[in-house]
């Protein structure tokens, strides 16, 4: 009776961390399709800096420093990234108080693209914090860290550029 009693027990053991690794595993998969998300409107955004940059006359400087900061947000790794995505944050958020006070002239589909495409990427940046702060609150959970449920799963990073409040 107790061999059944024991074997019952280590079953519902097993059980449980089969679960917490497989809600561990379904995190780590929020954290990379938020990530995703993300870096797609990241993109849509430096696309849209060039088009600003083409479709308007700005002074030299600030056009410069728009298409350097646009085009490595396009090209590079997030790794190298990191400032030129904050580089292209500050450089829109002037832009688009230029604009307003009439400084910039920007057509207005342009201004209202940008403004949406900022009021998203906010939003997808909530997410991805919230997804890759509930995962490493997960992983330092002492059963977590005991029974490797992690596995070789990296640590999910926050870039910089993320902890911004400049979109």
């Amino acid at each position: 009776m107790r061999f059944i009693a024991g074997a019952l027990v280590l079953l519902l053991f097993i059980w449980y961390l089969s679960f917490s690794a497989a809600r561990l595993d379904r995190l780590h998969h929020r954290v990379e399709t938020s990530w995703e998300h993300l870096d797609a409107l990241l993109q849509r955004r430096a696309a849209l800096a060039l088009d600003i940059s083409h479709q308007t006359d700005l002074d030299p400087a600030t056009d410069f420093i728009l298409l350097q900061s646009a085009y490595v947000s396009r090209e590079e790794a997030i790794i190298d990234r990191n400032d030129a995505e904050r580089s292209l944050s500050e450089s829109l958020k002037f832009l688009r108080e230029s604009a307003r006070s009439g400084e910039v002239s920007i057509s207005v589909r342009l201004l209202e693209e940008l403004t949406a495409l900022t009021e998203k990427i906010t939003l997808a940046i909530a997410i991805h914090l919230e997804a890759v702060n509930s995962v490493a609150k997960l992983r330092s959970k002492p059963l977590y860290r005991l029974f490797h449920l992690a596995g070789k799963a990296k640590l999910p990073r926050i870039y910089s550029f993320e902890e911004d409040s400049l979109l």
